[in-house]
């Protein structure tokens, strides 16, 4: 599509191609209660939801007294993947608006998570999308700097050889946005309903410059946004 307004596309993936914000922050739960630090699955979601567990460990420290090694995070991640390998689905309309977008800008669309590139490869491939992101994952693990930072999304850009400034960011939560903005790219906010993600206010207060809260409505946005952009 050569009108399409923007150069590539590049996708958060928790909580914006997958729904697996619930599973994980209850298994986050589980784990910390067993330390000490008892919480309901809605309050860890509001402290942690948009953030790398292994960069809260200092906040878990202060709250439990117990010093958070590699062996307890990769304890974590592996009662994480096992329940995510079980349970996990797509965010509604999330595979049709990527098969989309992926045909509309020849393949030009990658993933920029924060999470670690196992859980985020597993679960592309569990929401039946692995293949139009296959060689186009960036993790936040791998980079000098995690969001809120941007370097995940410089990176993607780069990699697809793309100005950033030329590129759309899906994301749901402040610390993705955050990112998005800081990369210079146009930065769309996902905000359903449901607890995990975070408010309009908020995202459009960390730069969104849109806030949507149909994944399947957002191939038709993006080709249309031109005509609300100066």
């Amino acid at each position: 599509m050569a009108d399409f307004p923007f150069d590539a596309v590049l996708f958060d993936c928790d909580g914006v191609l997958v729904d697996s914000e619930p599973i994980t922050n209850r298994v986050l739960t589980d784990m910390l209660g067993e330390l000490g630090w008892h919480l309901s699955v809605e309050e860890t979601m509001r402290i942690f939801v948009g953030k790398a567990v292994r960069d809260e460990a200092a906040l878990i420290e202060a709250r439990t007294g117990v010093a958070i090694t590699t062996d307890w995070l990769m304890q974590f991640r592996e009662r994480r993947n096992a329940a995510l390998d079980l349970e996990l689905v797509a965010i509604p309309g999330a595979p049709d608006a990527v098969r989309a977008l992926h045909a509309a800008l020849n393949g030009r669309i990658a993933v920029a998570s924060g999470a670690d590139r196992i859980k985020v490869e597993m679960q592309l491939v569990k929401a039946g999308i692995f293949d139009c992101f296959e060689g186009r994952i960036f993790s936040g693990h791998e980079m000098p700097r995690s969001k809120p930072f941007p370097d995940v999304y410089l990176a993607a850009a780069a990699a697809l050889d793309v100005d950033p400034r030329r590129c759309a960011v899906i994301e749901d939560t402040v610390t993705g946005a955050t990112a998005g903005v800081a990369a210079g790219a146009t930065v769309f906010g996902y905000c359903p309903l449901e607890l995990g993600h975070s408010s309009a206010t908020a995202l459009h207060g960390a730069g969104a410059a849109h806030v949507f809260r149909d994944m399947g409505a957002l191939p038709a946005l993006l080709a249309g946004w031109r005509a609300q952009t100066h």
